[in-house]
Order: structure tokens, then C-alpha cells, then sequence
């Protein structure tokens, strides 16, 4: 019965291994191309599809390489492997930096040792450079002063040269302060014939020979030597008749010198403290004597030609540019605008200012003699005049009453 042998065959198969049955299993163990053996079931099982393997080594075959199959040991390995690979592919760690060698570090280090060198000496290049250009302003400022004082220094020369020609009164008891200055003419001409005057103000260092040229830029930075310097000659302008005060206006300009020489105190007229201060001023010529009082001053551009007018067409044209004049002022006299009224002719200092860069400063002055002549002459005319105008109106009178007497009869 079919039933029977199978169960025969069954227990057949139990039967103890002899040593010949051992030895055919040794000899059929798997080489890497074929099935594993019982003891190989786990790493057989991760092996290749393409090789049969036993169920024992099904479980290790199945984690093995594709190809070739391995030991138990083998596949826990590999396990490890396949592990750390998934893991490292999903977070994959920053790579370590590469170690520099002593050489590479030295070579850094020197060129940031040499990028600081340089900065560093660009800075002491730079700083440098200031302090010379600094040491060349001082120079050129040192040596701008240096000759300027040079300059103030020949002027000074010129002007006392000059006065060696003038005697001025010292104001001691025996002497008046406001005589007018002694001119020795004679060595001044010896000098130069162009000079035709003297002007001097009392209390100040104005203490100048006057000259005219022939133009008035000849003596506008020469000397009466023919000489530059810085503050030329006190000049007559070119227009006016020499000696001055033959026409309405005559006019004088002398510099304004930051050393305080020439017409320097002219220029501070324009403070009314020291306006008011100036009672006298002198203008000496070689046959009169003049002298003057400030009448006002005023401010003006360089090139103000209203300042240049010499005649006028008549007395109220002439006093029309006064009162003009006076409406700009910056001092005045109190009795400028009766002054005005009295007077002939006007002398006026011409110098300059600085105030908005160069502009002029013009002291009006008047003649003491003819302010002094009108107003004696305006104090007699009313006593005279006043018993004729009475008379007048008396005669009125009398031929309104003999008209009214006529009209009654």
C-alpha cells in the first residue's frame, strides 16, 4: 500500500550516520557559487536569487552580497554595514578641515604680517606728508609775515625821512598843541617838486607830505624817490589845481596800513566817540595855512564815481550832493546839515576799509574860516535887516490906512 512504503521510507531515513554519510556531507559543502550548508542558513538566505540555498542559511544569504555568500559572522557585519551606509546617507557629517602644515600657517602669517607692514607704512608715508606740508605753510606764512613787516619797515623809513623836513608843535606850555606844522619846502622840493602840501591831524600819526602826479596811480605805491613801497605817497588827486581848495571838492587819499601808519587812523573816524574827538585837522601849503574840522563820513564802493566830483553849476547843486552825502553817513557833526548851508568849498581824506572786502571811508571835511566868516555874517545880516522889513511893514501900513482914508471921503 502506498501508505506503507512511505512510512517505511520515513523511518529509513532515521537511521544513525554512519562515517561514510558524514564524510559525503563534508564533501558537500557550497563553494561561493553554490548552496550553503545548514550552518550557513542566515548569511545564504541574503544571497543572490540565483543560487539555491538551504533553509538554515536563508535568513544570512538574503543580507549577503548579490554574488557570494557568507558565513553567520560575515552577515551581522555586513548588517553593521548596510546600516552605518543608510545612516550616513541620510545625515551626512561635516567634513573635517584639512590640517595645515607649519609651512603653509608660516607662509599666512607672513603675508598678514605683510598687509599690516604695509598699512603701517602708508600711515607713517601719510603722516609724514601732513607734517612737511605743514612745516611748508608755516615757512611760506613765516616768510609772507617776514616780508610784509619788510615792507612796514621800508615805509616807515620813507615817512621818516620825510618828516625830518617838518616841525610840529610838542604841545608844551610855551607852545599851542594846535599850531600848525612848520614845513621846510625848500628840502622837500630838493626832493621831488611834485610835493604842494602838508596834512597833519593832531594826536594821530597822519604827519605827511602831500603830492600830485601826474595820474593817481603815480603815487599810489612809489615814493617821492621813485621808489615802491607799500604805502606810496599821501596824494593830491590829478584833477584837482594844486594845492587844493580851488575847487568845490577837493580830494586827498592816502592807504590804510594794517601796521596803523598813513591814513590808518582816518579810517576810525567812522566810530562817532572818535569822530567827535577830531577837532582840527591841518593842510599846509607853502602859502596858507588851512585849517579844517570833520563835517561827516561815509561808507562807498571802490569804484563809487559819485565820490569824484570836483565843481557844481551852482551853490544848490553843490549843497544838494552835501546833503546827499550827509543822508549815507555814518558820523556826523550835530550842525552838519546848517554847515552845509554855510560853507564853499569841502576837503575830503580818501582811504580805505575792509569791512566787505575793500570799500572806501570818506571824511568830508569843512574850513573853519568859512564856517566861522558865514556864521558871523548870518549873526550881523538879521540886526541890519530886521528895521528895513519893519520899515517895509510900516509903509504897508501907512498906504492901507491913506487908502482907507481916500475911500472915506
Amino acid at each position: 500500500m502506498p501508505g506503507k512504503h512511505m512510512s517505511q521510507d520515513a523511518g529509513a531515513s532515521k537511521k544513525p550516520e554512519t562515517s561514510a554519510s558524514r564524510h559525503a556531507a563534508h564533501a558537500a559543502k557550497p563553494t561561493p557559487s553554490h548552496a550553503a550548508a545548514p550552518a550557513a542558513g542566515q548569511a545564504a538566505a541574503k544571497s543572490t536569487p540565483s543560487h539555491a540555498a538551504t533553509p538554515a542559511a536563508g535568513q544570512a544569504a538574503a543580507k549577503s552580497t548579490p554574488s557570494h555568500a557568507a558565513t553567520p559572522a560575515a552577515g551581522q557585519a555586513a548588517t553593521k554595514t548596510t546600516a552605518q551606509t543608510k545612516q550616513s546617507a541620510v545625515v551626512a557629517p561635516e567634513p573635517a578641515a584639512p590640517l595645515r602644515s607649519k609651512a603653509t600657517r608660516r607662509n599666512s602669517d607672513d603675508r598678514r604680517s605683510a598687509a599690516k607692514s604695509k598699512k603701517r607704512n602708508a600711515r607713517h608715508l601719510a603722516s609724514n606728508i601732513l607734517i612737511v606740508l605743514g612745516i611748508v605753510l608755516l615757512l611760506v606764512a613765516g616768510g609772507m609775515w617776514g616780508f610784509a613787516q619788510y615792507r612796514y619797515h621800508v615805509q616807515e623809513k620813507v615817512n621818516a625821512e620825510a618828516q625830518q623836513y617838518v616841525t610840529i608843535s610838542d604841545g608844551t606850555e610855551t607852545e599851542d598843541p594846535n599850531k600848525p606844522p612848520v614845513v621846510d619846502w625848500a628840502g622837500l622840493k630838493a626832493i621831488n617838486d611834485d610835493v604842494v602840501g602838508w596834512i597833519y591831524v593832531p594826536g594821530t600819526v597822519v604827519n605827511y607830505p602831500v603830492y600830485q602826479g601826474v595820474d593817481n596811480d603815480q603815487y599810489l605805491r612809489h615814493t617821492a624817490r621813485g621808489d615802491w613801497s607799500i604805502g606810496g605817497q599821501v596824494f593830491l588827486d590829478y584833477v584837482n589845481t594844486a594845492p587844493g581848495l580851488v575847487e568845490q571838492q577837493t580830494i586827498i587819499y592816502g592807504h590804510h596800513l594794517e601796521d596803523g601808519t598813513m591814513f590808518q587812523p582816518i579810517s576810525r573816524l567812522d566810530n562817532q566817540e572818535v569822530f567827535d574827538a577830531t577837532n582840527t585837522i591841518w593842510y599846509v601849503t607853502e602859502n596858507a595855512n588851512y585849517e579844517l574840522e570833520p563835517l561827516l563820513v561815509y561808507l562807498t564802493e571802490a569804484d563809487d564815481t559819485n565820490v569824484r566830483v570836483f565843481s557844481f553849476n551852482s551853490d544848490d547843486e553843490f549843497q544838494a550832493y552835501l546833503n546827499g552825502l550827509l543822508e549815507k553817513s555814518v558820523t556826523r557833526r550835530q550842525d552838519a546839515a546848517e554847515i552845509i548851508t554855510l560853507v564853499d568849498h569841502v576837503f575830503t581824506l580818501s582811504t580805505c576799509n575792509y569791512y566787505n572786502g575793500i570799500g572806501r571811508t570818506e571824511t568830508v571835511c569843512v574850513l573853519k574860516s568859512e564856517v566861522d566868516a558865514a556864521r558871523t555874517a548870518a549873526a550881523a545880516t538879521p540886526a541890519t535887516e530886521e528895521p528895513a522889513e519893519e520899515s517895509a511893514e510900516e509903509g504897508v501900513q501907512e498906504e492901507e490906512e491913506t487908502w482907507t482914508e481916500d475911500a472915506e471921503y
